[in-house]
């Protein structure tokens, strides 16, 4: 009985076809690896650096167009031991708010550059938060990459959030104005640590 590989034709174009994905495959081999180890978006994090450190990614708050956009307020938040916390309580003084995740490489790349702006702020003026996207279950993940990156600003986890906050990329950073609305957007990574963008923020926390 004739086999597919007792055909010499079909064994011939089986390896050809073989030499051609075998690189590929290697290399997809590799990427899930990357990418299951964490190693991934640690690469990915140190080359998006190397990106922000051209300045071509500095965040610009003059390409925002305020439409005077309101927040919502209404959704609770968890801090890294667990408390639930009301977003409401947040009012009344603007906010810097940061999507992120531990495995996103853009957002990691992009945090020395908060800690610098967070280091420098008035922090009675103003509040940051830092709010991972990762498992609500696996906060020991983020406390872990905060600690080990010595990160000081306020990190929390998200729970259920308001359809606003229902973003399709991440990094996306929002800044919101005392009066509860929009005053800054931006989707994808930057770098926040700027003389431009600092003068952004002491124009709110002078109103």
């Amino acid at each position: 009985m004739n086999t597919p590989f007792g055909n010499e034709k079909l064994k011939r174009t089986f390896f050809v076809v073989w030499r051609k994905l075998k690189p590929w495959l290697s290399f997809v081999a590799i990427l899930l690896i990357l990418r299951f180890t964490g190693a991934l978006s640690g690469i990915s994090s140190v080359t998006n650096r190397a990106v922000l450190l051209t300045g071509i990614m500095d965040a610009d708050p003059s390409e925002y167009n305020p439409n005077k956009e309101q927040f919502d307020y209404n959704f609770s938040i968890k801090t890294l031991s667990g408390e639930s916390i009301d977003f409401n309580q947040f009012k009344g003084k603007p906010v810097f708010l940061n999507l992120w995740a531990t495995w996103c490489g853009p957002c990691r790349a992009e945090m020395p550059s908060i800690q610098k702006l967070y280091d420098t702020v008035n922090k009675d003026s103003i509040t940051f938060i830092m709010l991972s996207l990762d498992a609500e279950d696996q906060p020991q993940k983020v406390s872990k990459y905060v600690e080990s990156k010595g990160l000081t600003f306020p990190v929390f986890i998200a729970g259920e959030l308001p359809a606003q906050l229902q973003v399709k990329l991440i990094p996306t950073t929002f800044v919101i104005d005392k009066d509860g609305t929009m005053a800054y957007k931006k989707a994808g990574m930057a770098d926040y640590d700027t003389k431009q963008f600092k003068k952004f923020l002491d124009k709110l926390m002078a109103k």
